[in-house]
C-alpha cells in the first residue's frame, strides 16, 4: 500500500538548514497498523505528513496504492487526499456549530455526494465506533474521546484505503486514550490500514508493527502485539 525509496526532507530558513528525514526506505502493507514512535524531534509527524501528501519531499519517491506520488500535479494529490485518505489529528478539528453527524458529512458532500447519502455513511461511521446515541449532538456536549472518536468516524467514513493519525490520544487523559485506541483496533479488525504517530509506548504496542524513528532514520522496524 505505501512503498517509500530514499525519503529526504530538509527545511530551509535563509541560510540555515534543518534535515529532518535522512534517505529513509519503509514498506507498509495493505490491511497493517504500523505506529510510529520516536523522541521529539526525531521526524515522526515529517515522514506522516510525507507519506499523506500534506508536504512534499526534498527528494525520494513514495509510492501510494501502486501510484508514484511524484508524478502527480496538485489538484491529482488533492483528489487522493480527499477520496482515499482519512485524516486523524490531536486537536480533533471539528467545527463547532455543527453536530456530530454533520461534522462527519463534510468530507463526504466534498466528495459530491448528496445529502442523504452522506447522512447515510456518517451515522453508519459514528455507529461503527459507538456513538449512535451522539449523532446530534455538538462537540461542546461531547468529552474529549467522543469528540476524537467523531473525527475518527470522520476519517473512516469514506472508506478510505490509509487511515492516517498524528498523536490521536495527546490531549486525552489515559481512560479516553485507552476508548480512542479501543476505536482504532476494531477499525483494524476490518483490514483498514493505519498509520500512527504516537509518543505513548503504550498505544505503539497494541499497532502491527512499530516503527522507530530518530535523528530522522529508522532505527528499528518490530513486531507490536497487533
Amino acid at each position: 500500500m505505501i512503498r517509500v525509496q530514499q525519503l529526504f526532507k530538509k527545511y530551509q530558513d535563509g541560510a540555515s538548514e534543518t534535515i529532518v528525514l535522512k534517505h529513509l526506505d519503509l514498506e507498509i502493507k495493505t490491511g497493517e497498523f504500523v505506529a510510529i514512535i520516536g523522541p521529539s524531534g526525531a521526524g515522526k509527524s515529517t515522514l506522516l505528513y510525507q507519506l499523506s501528501l500534506l508536504d512534499k519531499p526534498t527528494s525520494g519517491e513514495i509510492w501510494l496504492d501502486e501510484v508514484k506520488t511524484s508524478e502527480l500535479n496538485e489538484v491529482e494529490k488533492t483528489a487522493m487526499r480527499l477520496n482515499k485518505f482519512g485524516y486523524v489529528f490531536q486537536d480533533y478539528a471539528l467545527l463547532p456549530e455543527l453536530t456530530a453527524a454533520e461534522n462527519v458529512m463534510l468530507p463526504i458532500l466534498m466528495q459530491g455526494l448528496g445529502h442523504h447519502e452522506a447522512r447515510r455513511k456518517a451515522e453508519r461511521a459514528l455507529g461503527r465506533i459507538g456513538l449512535e446515541s451522539k449523532i446530534k449532538s455538538l462537540p461542546s456536549q461531547l468529552s474529549g474521546g467522543e469528540q476524537q472518536r467523531v473525527s475518527i468516524a470522520r476519517a473512516i467514513a469514506h472508506n478510505p484505503i490509509i487511515l492516517f493519525a498524528d498523536e490521536p490520544t495527546a490531549n486525552l487523559d489515559s481512560a479516553n486514550g485507552r476508548v480512542v485506541m479501543d476505536a482504532f483496533s476494531e477499525i483494524h479488525d476490518d483490514k483498514q490500514t493505519i498509520v500512527m504517530v504516537t509518543h505513548e509506548p503504550e498505544y505503539a504496542k497494541r499497532a502491527h508493527r512499530i516503527v522507530t524513528l530518530k535523528d530522522g532514520r529508522i532505527t528499528s522496524d518490530e513486531r507490536g502485539e497487533k
